[in-house]
Protein backbone atom coordinates (compact mmCIF):
# COMPACT_ATOMS: atom_id res chain seq x y z
CA UNK A 1 0.00 0.00 0.00
CA UNK A 2 3.05 2.34 0.07
CA UNK A 3 2.49 3.13 -3.62
CA UNK A 4 -0.98 4.43 -2.82
CA UNK A 5 0.15 6.15 0.38
CA UNK A 6 2.57 8.35 -1.55
CA UNK A 7 -0.35 9.58 -3.65
CA UNK A 8 -3.00 9.72 -0.98
CA UNK A 9 -3.10 13.53 -1.18
CA UNK A 10 -4.55 13.07 -4.67
CA UNK A 11 -7.51 11.21 -3.24
CA UNK A 12 -9.70 14.23 -2.51
CA UNK A 13 -8.92 15.83 -5.88
CA UNK A 14 -9.71 12.62 -7.77
CA UNK A 15 -12.97 12.09 -5.86
CA UNK A 16 -13.99 15.66 -6.59
CA UNK A 17 -13.09 15.31 -10.28
CA UNK A 18 -15.07 12.09 -10.68
CA UNK A 19 -18.06 13.51 -8.82
CA UNK A 20 -18.04 16.44 -11.24
CA UNK A 21 -17.90 13.96 -14.12
CA UNK A 22 -20.73 11.93 -12.59
CA UNK A 23 -22.96 14.98 -12.23
CA UNK A 24 -22.13 16.16 -15.75
CA UNK A 25 -22.87 12.77 -17.35
CA UNK A 26 -26.22 12.61 -15.56
CA UNK A 27 -27.36 16.18 -16.19
CA UNK A 28 -25.93 16.97 -19.64
CA UNK A 29 -28.84 17.64 -22.03
CA UNK A 30 -31.19 16.03 -19.53
CA UNK A 31 -34.22 17.96 -20.80
CA UNK A 32 -33.53 16.77 -24.36
CA UNK A 33 -33.36 13.08 -23.50
CA UNK A 34 -35.09 12.39 -20.20
CA UNK A 35 -37.73 9.72 -20.54
CA UNK A 36 -41.31 10.96 -20.18
CA UNK A 37 -43.63 8.21 -21.35
CA UNK A 38 -46.60 6.50 -19.77
CA UNK A 39 -44.93 5.41 -16.51
CA UNK A 40 -43.43 8.85 -15.96
CA UNK A 41 -46.70 10.59 -16.89
CA UNK A 42 -48.67 8.36 -14.53
CA UNK A 43 -46.22 9.06 -11.71
CA UNK A 44 -46.30 12.80 -12.42
CA UNK A 45 -50.11 12.81 -12.18
CA UNK A 46 -50.03 10.93 -8.87
CA UNK A 47 -47.29 13.17 -7.45
CA UNK A 48 -49.15 16.26 -8.65
CA UNK A 49 -52.19 15.09 -6.69
CA UNK A 50 -50.01 14.49 -3.62
CA UNK A 51 -48.39 17.92 -3.58
CA UNK A 52 -51.72 19.65 -4.30
CA UNK A 53 -53.34 17.66 -1.46
CA UNK A 54 -55.90 15.99 -3.74
CA UNK A 55 -54.97 12.37 -3.05
CA UNK A 56 -52.50 10.47 -0.89
CA UNK A 57 -51.94 6.99 -2.36
CA UNK A 58 -51.28 4.01 -0.12
CA UNK A 59 -50.05 1.80 -2.94
CA UNK A 60 -47.54 2.36 -5.70
CA UNK A 61 -47.34 1.61 -9.39
CA UNK A 62 -47.74 -1.87 -10.89
CA UNK A 63 -44.30 -3.33 -11.57
CA UNK A 64 -43.21 -4.71 -14.92
CA UNK A 65 -43.55 -8.18 -13.37
CA UNK A 66 -47.25 -8.57 -14.09
CA UNK A 67 -49.87 -6.73 -12.07
CA UNK A 68 -47.78 -6.74 -8.90
CA UNK A 69 -48.01 -3.40 -7.13
CA UNK A 70 -45.07 -1.65 -5.55
CA UNK A 71 -45.27 0.51 -2.45
CA UNK A 72 -45.88 4.29 -2.53
CA UNK A 73 -42.50 5.21 -1.00
CA UNK A 74 -41.03 6.45 -4.28
CA UNK A 75 -43.91 8.89 -4.85
CA UNK A 76 -43.42 10.61 -1.51
CA UNK A 77 -39.62 10.59 -1.73
CA UNK A 78 -39.52 12.30 -5.11
CA UNK A 79 -42.62 14.48 -4.69
CA UNK A 80 -40.90 17.70 -3.43
CA UNK A 81 -38.99 18.05 -6.70
CA UNK A 82 -42.15 18.58 -8.76
CA UNK A 83 -43.28 21.89 -7.17
CA UNK A 84 -39.63 22.96 -6.82
CA UNK A 85 -39.42 22.96 -10.63
CA UNK A 86 -42.77 24.67 -11.19
CA UNK A 87 -44.55 21.36 -11.91
CA UNK A 88 -42.24 20.68 -14.84
CA UNK A 89 -41.79 16.87 -14.74
CA UNK A 90 -38.12 17.43 -15.56
CA UNK A 91 -37.84 18.20 -11.85
CA UNK A 92 -38.57 14.55 -11.05
CA UNK A 93 -35.65 13.46 -13.25
CA UNK A 94 -33.39 16.05 -11.63
CA UNK A 95 -34.56 14.73 -8.26
CA UNK A 96 -33.45 11.23 -9.22
CA UNK A 97 -30.05 12.58 -10.27
CA UNK A 98 -29.68 14.42 -6.95
CA UNK A 99 -30.71 11.40 -4.88
CA UNK A 100 -28.41 9.10 -6.88
CA UNK A 101 -25.49 11.48 -6.39
CA UNK A 102 -26.15 11.83 -2.65
CA UNK A 103 -26.25 8.04 -2.45
CA UNK A 104 -23.03 7.70 -4.45
CA UNK A 105 -21.23 10.19 -2.21
CA UNK A 106 -22.46 8.35 0.88
CA UNK A 107 -21.35 5.03 -0.61
CA UNK A 108 -17.82 6.32 -1.24
CA UNK A 109 -17.61 7.69 2.31
CA UNK A 110 -18.64 4.31 3.69
CA UNK A 111 -16.15 2.42 1.52
CA UNK A 112 -13.33 4.74 2.47
CA UNK A 113 -14.08 4.17 6.17
CA UNK A 114 -14.75 0.43 6.04
CA UNK A 115 -12.17 -0.60 3.43
CA UNK A 116 -9.61 1.84 2.06
CA UNK A 117 -9.29 4.87 -0.17
CA UNK A 118 -8.04 3.08 -3.31
CA UNK A 119 -10.99 0.67 -3.29
CA UNK A 120 -13.44 3.53 -2.76
CA UNK A 121 -11.81 5.48 -5.59
CA UNK A 122 -11.86 2.59 -8.06
CA UNK A 123 -15.49 1.80 -7.19
CA UNK A 124 -16.36 5.45 -7.76
CA UNK A 125 -14.68 5.31 -11.17
CA UNK A 126 -16.79 2.34 -12.29
CA UNK A 127 -20.01 3.83 -10.90
CA UNK A 128 -19.28 7.23 -12.47
CA UNK A 129 -18.64 6.06 -16.02
CA UNK A 130 -20.84 2.96 -16.26
CA UNK A 131 -23.41 3.61 -18.96
CA UNK A 132 -26.08 1.43 -17.36
CA UNK A 133 -25.74 3.32 -14.06
CA UNK A 134 -25.79 6.66 -15.87
CA UNK A 135 -28.80 5.68 -17.97
CA UNK A 136 -30.90 4.70 -14.96
CA UNK A 137 -30.00 7.94 -13.21
CA UNK A 138 -31.30 10.21 -15.98
CA UNK A 139 -35.06 9.77 -15.65
CA UNK A 140 -37.69 9.28 -13.02
CA UNK A 141 -38.64 5.70 -12.26
CA UNK A 142 -38.91 3.78 -8.99
CA UNK A 143 -36.24 1.08 -9.73
CA UNK A 144 -33.60 3.70 -10.52
CA UNK A 145 -32.73 4.26 -6.86
CA UNK A 146 -32.17 0.56 -6.19
CA UNK A 147 -28.34 0.57 -6.48
CA UNK A 148 -28.10 2.98 -3.54
CA UNK A 149 -30.83 1.44 -1.40
CA UNK A 150 -29.57 -2.10 -2.02
CA UNK A 151 -26.04 -1.09 -1.08
CA UNK A 152 -27.14 0.42 2.21
CA UNK A 153 -29.39 -2.56 2.96
CA UNK A 154 -26.34 -4.81 2.81
CA UNK A 155 -24.16 -2.24 4.56
CA UNK A 156 -26.42 -1.97 7.60
CA UNK A 157 -26.81 -5.75 7.59
CA UNK A 158 -23.01 -5.96 7.77
CA UNK A 159 -23.01 -3.39 10.57
CA UNK A 160 -25.63 -5.37 12.49
CA UNK A 161 -23.54 -8.53 12.21
CA UNK A 162 -20.31 -6.85 13.31
CA UNK A 163 -21.42 -4.07 15.69
CA UNK A 164 -24.60 -5.68 17.03
CA UNK A 165 -26.24 -2.31 17.59
CA UNK A 166 -30.00 -1.77 17.60
CA UNK A 167 -29.75 1.36 15.43
CA UNK A 168 -28.01 -0.64 12.70
CA UNK A 169 -30.66 -3.38 12.86
CA UNK A 170 -33.40 -0.77 12.46
CA UNK A 171 -31.62 0.82 9.49
CA UNK A 172 -31.07 -2.62 7.95
CA UNK A 173 -34.76 -3.50 8.13
CA UNK A 174 -35.94 -0.10 6.90
CA UNK A 175 -33.58 0.00 3.91
CA UNK A 176 -34.57 -3.56 3.01
CA UNK A 177 -38.26 -2.66 3.20
CA UNK A 178 -37.80 0.49 1.12
CA UNK A 179 -35.76 -1.44 -1.46
CA UNK A 180 -38.62 -3.93 -1.64
CA UNK A 181 -40.99 -1.03 -2.31
CA UNK A 182 -38.77 0.17 -5.16
CA UNK A 183 -38.85 -3.26 -6.82
CA UNK A 184 -39.89 -6.70 -5.66
CA UNK A 185 -36.72 -8.39 -6.95
CA UNK A 186 -34.87 -6.66 -4.12
CA UNK A 187 -36.36 -9.45 -2.03
CA UNK A 188 -33.58 -11.68 -3.37
CA UNK A 189 -31.18 -9.87 -1.05
CA UNK A 190 -32.90 -11.86 1.68
CA UNK A 191 -31.23 -15.02 0.39
CA UNK A 192 -27.76 -13.58 0.90
CA UNK A 193 -28.58 -12.11 4.29
CA UNK A 194 -30.16 -15.36 5.47
CA UNK A 195 -27.05 -17.39 4.55
CA UNK A 196 -24.65 -14.96 6.25
CA UNK A 197 -26.84 -14.45 9.32
CA UNK A 198 -27.26 -18.21 9.90
CA UNK A 199 -23.50 -18.74 9.58
CA UNK A 200 -22.71 -16.02 12.12
CA UNK A 201 -25.55 -17.05 14.40
CA UNK A 202 -24.02 -20.48 14.97
CA UNK A 203 -20.52 -19.02 15.11
CA UNK A 204 -21.46 -16.23 17.53
CA UNK A 205 -21.72 -16.91 21.25
CA UNK A 206 -24.16 -14.02 21.76
CA UNK A 207 -27.11 -15.84 20.21
CA UNK A 208 -29.76 -13.95 22.15
CA UNK A 209 -28.34 -10.66 20.95
CA UNK A 210 -28.31 -11.92 17.37
CA UNK A 211 -31.94 -13.04 17.65
CA UNK A 212 -32.93 -9.71 19.17
CA UNK A 213 -31.34 -7.71 16.37
CA UNK A 214 -32.84 -9.97 13.71
CA UNK A 215 -36.29 -9.53 15.29
CA UNK A 216 -35.81 -5.75 15.34
CA UNK A 217 -34.76 -5.79 11.68
CA UNK A 218 -37.81 -7.87 10.75
CA UNK A 219 -40.02 -5.43 12.62
CA UNK A 220 -38.41 -2.48 10.82
CA UNK A 221 -38.89 -4.28 7.47
CA UNK A 222 -42.58 -4.84 8.25
CA UNK A 223 -42.94 -1.20 9.27
CA UNK A 224 -41.32 0.03 6.03
CA UNK A 225 -43.42 -2.44 3.98
CA UNK A 226 -46.66 -1.68 5.85
CA UNK A 227 -48.45 -0.10 2.84
CA UNK A 228 -47.90 -3.24 0.77
CA UNK A 229 -48.87 -5.56 3.61
CA UNK A 230 -52.04 -3.65 4.46
CA UNK A 231 -52.99 -3.47 0.78
CA UNK A 232 -52.66 -7.23 0.45
CA UNK A 233 -54.62 -7.97 3.61
CA UNK A 234 -57.39 -5.64 2.46
CA UNK A 235 -57.48 -7.15 -1.05
CA UNK A 236 -57.32 -10.87 -0.20
CA UNK A 237 -53.55 -11.09 -0.89
CA UNK A 238 -53.96 -10.18 -4.55
CA UNK A 239 -50.41 -8.81 -4.72
CA UNK A 240 -48.84 -11.95 -3.26
CA UNK A 241 -50.88 -14.23 -5.51
CA UNK A 242 -50.00 -12.22 -8.63
CA UNK A 243 -46.33 -12.24 -7.62
CA UNK A 244 -46.31 -16.03 -7.25
CA UNK A 245 -48.17 -16.45 -10.54
CA UNK A 246 -45.68 -14.22 -12.31
CA UNK A 247 -42.70 -16.15 -10.98
CA UNK A 248 -44.16 -19.48 -12.05
CA UNK A 249 -45.89 -18.42 -15.27
CA UNK A 250 -44.93 -20.52 -18.32
CA UNK A 251 -43.25 -18.48 -21.05
CA UNK A 252 -40.40 -18.82 -23.51
CA UNK A 253 -37.80 -18.96 -20.76
CA UNK A 254 -39.57 -21.92 -19.19
CA UNK A 255 -38.68 -24.02 -22.21
CA UNK A 256 -35.06 -24.12 -21.11
CA UNK A 257 -33.55 -26.00 -18.19
CA UNK A 258 -32.88 -24.36 -14.84
CA UNK A 259 -29.14 -24.57 -15.52
CA UNK A 260 -29.57 -22.82 -18.86
CA UNK A 261 -31.70 -20.09 -17.28
CA UNK A 262 -29.00 -19.46 -14.65
CA UNK A 263 -26.39 -19.30 -17.43
CA UNK A 264 -28.63 -16.88 -19.35
CA UNK A 265 -29.16 -14.80 -16.21
CA UNK A 266 -25.40 -14.45 -15.76
CA UNK A 267 -24.80 -13.77 -19.45
CA UNK A 268 -27.48 -11.09 -19.59
CA UNK A 269 -25.99 -9.40 -16.52
CA UNK A 270 -22.63 -8.87 -18.21
CA UNK A 271 -24.33 -7.87 -21.48
CA UNK A 272 -26.32 -5.20 -19.64
CA UNK A 273 -23.35 -4.14 -17.52
CA UNK A 274 -21.04 -3.42 -20.46
CA UNK A 275 -23.60 -3.01 -23.26
CA UNK A 276 -21.80 -5.50 -25.46
CA UNK A 277 -23.13 -8.98 -26.25
CA UNK A 278 -21.81 -11.80 -24.09
CA UNK A 279 -22.56 -15.43 -24.71
CA UNK A 280 -23.51 -17.51 -21.69
CA UNK A 281 -20.15 -19.29 -21.97
CA UNK A 282 -18.03 -16.12 -22.10
CA UNK A 283 -19.94 -14.61 -19.18
CA UNK A 284 -19.39 -17.79 -17.20
CA UNK A 285 -15.67 -17.53 -17.95
CA UNK A 286 -15.60 -14.01 -16.44
CA UNK A 287 -17.44 -15.21 -13.36
CA UNK A 288 -15.05 -18.13 -12.91
CA UNK A 289 -12.07 -15.78 -13.25
CA UNK A 290 -13.47 -13.64 -10.45
CA UNK A 291 -13.98 -16.74 -8.29
CA UNK A 292 -10.43 -17.88 -9.11
CA UNK A 293 -9.11 -14.47 -8.04
CA UNK A 294 -10.91 -14.79 -4.70
CA UNK A 295 -9.51 -18.28 -4.17
CA UNK A 296 -6.03 -17.06 -5.08
CA UNK A 297 -6.21 -14.33 -2.44
CA UNK A 298 -7.40 -16.82 0.14
CA UNK A 299 -4.55 -19.16 -0.75
CA UNK A 300 -2.16 -16.25 -0.19
CA UNK A 301 -3.74 -15.88 3.25
CA UNK A 302 -5.25 -12.57 2.30
CA UNK A 303 -8.31 -12.16 4.49
CA UNK A 304 -11.39 -11.05 2.53
CA UNK A 305 -13.31 -8.26 4.25
CA UNK A 306 -16.78 -9.34 5.42
CA UNK A 307 -18.47 -6.52 3.52
CA UNK A 308 -16.87 -7.78 0.31
CA UNK A 309 -17.89 -11.36 1.13
CA UNK A 310 -21.49 -10.24 1.57
CA UNK A 311 -21.52 -8.40 -1.78
CA UNK A 312 -19.83 -11.29 -3.58
CA UNK A 313 -22.40 -13.72 -2.16
CA UNK A 314 -25.17 -11.30 -3.06
CA UNK A 315 -24.07 -11.26 -6.68
CA UNK A 316 -23.81 -15.05 -6.94
CA UNK A 317 -27.04 -15.79 -5.05
CA UNK A 318 -28.97 -13.12 -6.95
CA UNK A 319 -27.88 -14.52 -10.32
CA UNK A 320 -28.82 -18.01 -9.13
CA UNK A 321 -32.25 -17.03 -7.79
CA UNK A 322 -32.98 -14.87 -10.82
CA UNK A 323 -32.19 -17.85 -13.01
CA UNK A 324 -34.88 -19.89 -11.27
CA UNK A 325 -37.77 -17.67 -12.30
CA UNK A 326 -39.51 -17.44 -15.65
CA UNK A 327 -39.35 -13.75 -16.55
CA UNK A 328 -37.47 -11.67 -19.09
CA UNK A 329 -34.02 -10.31 -18.20
CA UNK A 330 -34.46 -6.53 -18.44
CA UNK A 331 -31.46 -4.34 -17.48
CA UNK A 332 -33.26 -2.74 -14.53
CA UNK A 333 -33.83 -6.18 -12.98
CA UNK A 334 -30.10 -6.20 -12.16
CA UNK A 335 -29.99 -2.80 -10.47
CA UNK A 336 -29.54 -4.41 -7.06
CA UNK A 337 -26.27 -6.09 -8.08
CA UNK A 338 -24.40 -3.61 -10.30
CA UNK A 339 -22.83 -1.85 -7.30
CA UNK A 340 -22.00 -5.20 -5.70
CA UNK A 341 -20.07 -6.33 -8.76
CA UNK A 342 -18.19 -3.03 -9.07
CA UNK A 343 -17.28 -3.16 -5.39
CA UNK A 344 -16.01 -6.73 -5.46
CA UNK A 345 -13.95 -6.11 -8.59
CA UNK A 346 -12.47 -2.90 -7.15
CA UNK A 347 -11.50 -4.63 -3.92
CA UNK A 348 -9.94 -7.63 -5.65
CA UNK A 349 -7.93 -5.48 -8.05
CA UNK A 350 -6.56 -3.34 -5.22
CA UNK A 351 -5.77 -6.35 -3.04
CA UNK A 352 -4.17 -8.49 -5.76
CA UNK A 353 -0.62 -9.35 -4.53
CA UNK A 354 1.58 -8.04 -7.35
CA UNK A 355 4.11 -5.23 -7.54
CA UNK A 356 2.39 -1.89 -7.05
CA UNK A 357 3.65 -0.40 -10.31
CA UNK A 358 2.45 -3.43 -12.26
CA UNK A 359 -0.86 -3.18 -10.43
CA UNK A 360 -1.10 0.47 -11.44
CA UNK A 361 -0.61 -0.47 -15.10
CA UNK A 362 -3.18 -3.29 -14.90
CA UNK A 363 -5.79 -1.11 -13.22
CA UNK A 364 -5.07 1.74 -15.62
CA UNK A 365 -5.54 -0.59 -18.57
CA UNK A 366 -8.82 -1.94 -17.18
CA UNK A 367 -10.09 1.59 -16.57
CA UNK A 368 -9.12 2.65 -20.09
CA UNK A 369 -10.93 -0.35 -21.61
CA UNK A 370 -13.95 0.37 -19.42
CA UNK A 371 -14.11 3.97 -20.68
CA UNK A 372 -13.59 2.81 -24.28
CA UNK A 373 -16.52 0.39 -23.96
CA UNK A 374 -18.90 2.80 -22.27
CA UNK A 375 -18.12 6.12 -23.95
CA UNK A 376 -19.69 5.22 -27.35
CA UNK A 377 -22.95 4.52 -25.50
CA UNK A 378 -23.25 8.11 -24.27
CA UNK A 379 -25.91 8.97 -26.83
CA UNK A 380 -26.54 12.41 -25.33
CA UNK A 381 -23.23 13.66 -26.75
CA UNK A 382 -24.06 13.04 -30.41
CA UNK A 383 -27.73 12.25 -31.01
CA UNK A 384 -30.66 14.60 -31.55
CA UNK A 385 -32.83 14.84 -28.44
CA UNK A 386 -36.35 13.42 -28.48
CA UNK A 387 -37.69 16.11 -26.11
CA UNK A 388 -40.44 13.87 -24.78
CA UNK A 389 -41.50 16.38 -22.13
CA UNK A 390 -41.72 19.22 -24.64
CA UNK A 391 -43.59 17.02 -27.11
CA UNK A 392 -46.15 16.01 -24.49
CA UNK A 393 -46.59 19.63 -23.41
CA UNK A 394 -47.12 20.85 -26.99
CA UNK A 395 -49.62 18.13 -27.86
CA UNK A 396 -51.58 18.89 -24.68
CA UNK A 397 -51.53 22.61 -25.50
CA UNK A 398 -52.83 21.88 -29.00
CA UNK A 399 -55.57 19.61 -27.68
CA UNK A 400 -56.74 21.76 -24.76
CA UNK A 401 -58.86 24.27 -26.75
CA UNK A 402 -60.41 21.38 -28.71
CA UNK A 403 -61.66 19.91 -25.43
CA UNK A 404 -63.25 23.12 -24.22
CA UNK A 405 -64.86 23.09 -20.82
CA UNK A 406 -66.70 19.81 -21.38
CA UNK A 407 -66.01 16.42 -19.77
CA UNK A 408 -64.04 14.08 -22.00
CA UNK A 409 -62.48 10.67 -22.33
CA UNK A 410 -59.04 10.07 -23.78
CA UNK A 411 -57.39 6.98 -25.25
CA UNK A 412 -54.57 6.03 -27.61
CA UNK A 413 -53.89 3.67 -30.46
CA UNK A 414 -52.11 1.29 -30.58
CA UNK A 415 -52.56 -0.03 -27.07
CA UNK A 416 -48.85 0.17 -26.21
CA UNK A 417 -48.93 3.89 -27.07
CA UNK A 418 -50.34 5.31 -23.86
CA UNK A 419 -51.67 8.73 -22.89
CA UNK A 420 -50.54 9.49 -19.34
CA UNK A 421 -47.67 11.75 -20.42
CA UNK A 422 -50.15 13.89 -22.40
CA UNK A 423 -52.79 13.68 -19.70
CA UNK A 424 -50.41 15.17 -17.15
CA UNK A 425 -50.12 18.42 -19.11
CA UNK A 426 -53.86 18.41 -19.86
CA UNK A 427 -54.43 18.32 -16.10
CA UNK A 428 -52.04 21.25 -15.65
CA UNK A 429 -54.15 23.05 -18.27
CA UNK A 430 -57.32 22.36 -16.27
CA UNK A 431 -58.56 19.37 -18.29
CA UNK A 432 -58.74 16.18 -16.25
CA UNK A 433 -60.28 13.24 -18.17
CA UNK A 434 -63.03 11.12 -16.71
CA UNK A 435 -61.94 7.95 -14.94
CA UNK A 436 -61.93 5.10 -17.44
CA UNK A 437 -61.47 2.53 -14.69
CA UNK A 438 -64.81 3.63 -13.19
CA UNK A 439 -66.52 3.47 -16.62
CA UNK A 440 -67.16 7.21 -16.59
CA UNK A 441 -68.25 8.10 -20.14
CA UNK A 442 -68.46 11.63 -21.53
CA UNK A 443 -70.03 12.90 -24.75
CA UNK A 444 -66.66 13.25 -26.42
CA UNK A 445 -63.54 11.12 -26.63
CA UNK A 446 -60.14 12.10 -28.00
CA UNK A 447 -58.02 9.30 -29.44
CA UNK A 448 -54.32 9.91 -30.10
CA UNK A 449 -52.81 7.65 -32.75
CA UNK A 450 -49.14 7.35 -33.72
CA UNK A 451 -49.35 4.28 -35.95
CA UNK A 452 -51.61 3.80 -38.97
CA UNK A 453 -54.05 2.27 -39.65
CA UNK A 454 -55.72 3.96 -36.68
CA UNK A 455 -58.44 1.61 -35.47
CA UNK A 456 -60.60 4.10 -33.64
CA UNK A 457 -64.04 2.88 -34.74
CA UNK A 458 -65.08 -0.61 -33.68
CA UNK A 459 -61.67 -0.74 -32.05
CA UNK A 460 -60.30 -3.95 -30.52
CA UNK A 461 -58.95 -1.74 -27.72
CA UNK A 462 -61.30 -1.66 -24.73
CA UNK A 463 -59.88 1.73 -23.83
CA UNK A 464 -61.57 3.09 -26.97
CA UNK A 465 -64.56 0.76 -27.37
CA UNK A 466 -65.74 1.45 -23.80
CA UNK A 467 -66.94 4.83 -25.17
CA UNK A 468 -69.68 2.93 -27.03
CA UNK A 469 -70.87 3.27 -30.64
CA UNK A 470 -69.05 6.27 -32.03
CA UNK A 471 -68.40 8.33 -35.12
CA UNK A 472 -65.51 10.61 -36.03
CA UNK A 473 -66.47 14.23 -35.50
CA UNK A 474 -63.12 15.91 -36.25
CA UNK A 475 -59.53 14.94 -36.97
CA UNK A 476 -56.22 16.79 -36.68
CA UNK A 477 -52.54 15.93 -37.22
CA UNK A 478 -49.98 17.48 -34.90
CA UNK A 479 -46.34 16.47 -34.31
CA UNK A 480 -46.78 13.12 -36.02
CA UNK A 481 -49.83 12.38 -33.86
CA UNK A 482 -53.25 11.93 -35.47
CA UNK A 483 -55.92 13.14 -33.08
CA UNK A 484 -59.52 11.99 -33.48
CA UNK A 485 -62.49 13.51 -31.75
CA UNK A 486 -65.20 10.89 -31.35
CA UNK A 487 -68.79 11.54 -30.45
CA UNK A 488 -71.56 9.07 -29.81
CA UNK A 489 -73.11 7.66 -32.98
CA UNK A 490 -76.83 7.94 -33.56
CA UNK A 491 -78.02 4.37 -33.06
CA UNK A 492 -81.72 5.04 -33.72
Amino acid sequence: MRFWAKRIHWYGALVFFMMVCAVFLRLYRLSDFTMFLSDQGRDAIIIHDIVTFKHFPTIGAPSSMGQVFLGPFYYYLIAPFLPLFGFNPLGLSVGVVILCMIGLIATVIVLKRELNKPTALLFLFFATFSFVIIEYSRFSWNPNLLPVFSFFTLYFFYRTITKKRVIDAIAWGIFFGLSFQLHHLALFMGGTMAVVWIFYFFKNKQKVLSLRNAAIAVGAFIFASAPLILFDIKNHFINLNNFLKTLSAPDTLAKSSVFQRIMDSNGTFFTNLLNIPFSAESALTILLLVVALVLFLLKKKKKIHLLITIHALHFVIYIFLFGLINIERHPHYYLTVYFSFFLVMSYLLIRFPIHNYIKFVVIGTICSVFIAINFPKYYFFKEVGNDQIGHSRRVAAFLSPKIGNQPFNIATWPVNFTEDNYTYFLILNGHRPLDRAKIEIANQMFVLCNQEPCEVLNSPSWNISMFGPAKIDKMWTFERIIIYKLVHADTK
